[in-house]
């Protein structure tokens, strides 16, 4: 019998990785798995200072994160589907644009003991945008950690996504998408289009 579906839906903050899930969840049939960021206790002071919290940060986030990705390895096959808005891969991205030297070549050690332990999606959905797009939609949820957001961080996160992706070599099947310009919220058809490419790539459709 073939495993549940397994999709993780990435990309940079603001970019609409919620949004879709939320109404992506549906089509699939799905569990989800949300990532748990405001639970951080060095989250606030990360955004006030990076360079003296980065480290911290993204212990807390990498440790958190494998430990509920440890989770979906305990799935059994009549399970629903599973669909997350994050994959362990986004801590990776994130630690190298924000740690020294010292800090990466430790944090690289964790990393690499630690994600051969962790089921791998079946299709990953990269979401990117434009900045200023994204930049909007940050403002508009307003979360009180956001609320001082650099633009250049974001612009840098967004680059560190490309380069990523484009030379991403893993066993997940990858669907681009830019959500510019994507409507979910008011339109089913950008979510029917959406689900139709996870079937192709899943050879599920």
């Amino acid at each position: 019998m073939t495993r549940p579906l397994y999709v993780a839906v990435e990309g940079p903050i603001g970019v609409g990785k919620s949004t879709l899930v939320a109404k992506l969840a549906q089509r699939l049939n799905a569990r989800l798995v949300m990532e748990v960021v405001e639970e951080n206790p060095f989250l606030a002071s990360f955004y006030k200072d990076p360079r003296a919290y980065a480290f911290q940060t993204q212990i807390f986030f990498l440790m958190s994160r494998f430990s509920q990705q440890q989770e979906l390895l305990q799935e059994d096959l009549f399970t629903p589907g599973i669909l997350a808005d994050y994959h362990l891969l986004k801590d990776r991205i994130f630690a190298q644009l924000t740690l020294q030297d010292h800090e990466l070549a430790l944090y690289e050690k964790v990393y690499q003991a630690l994600e051969t332990s962790i089921l791998q999606p079946d299709v990953i959905v990269y979401l990117h945008a434009r900045l200023d797009v994204i930049m909007e939609r940050i403002a508009r949820r307003d979360r009180p950690f956001e609320r001082d957001m650099d633009p250049d961080y974001i612009a840098r996160l967004g680059e560190a996504y490309q380069h990523y992706f484009a030379h991403h070599r893993g066993p997940s099947a990858v669907l681009e998408l830019d959500t510019t310009d994507i409507d979910y919220v008011s339109s089913d058809e950008p979510i029917d289009r959406v689900y139709d490419a996870i079937m192709r790539l899943s050879k599920r459709g």
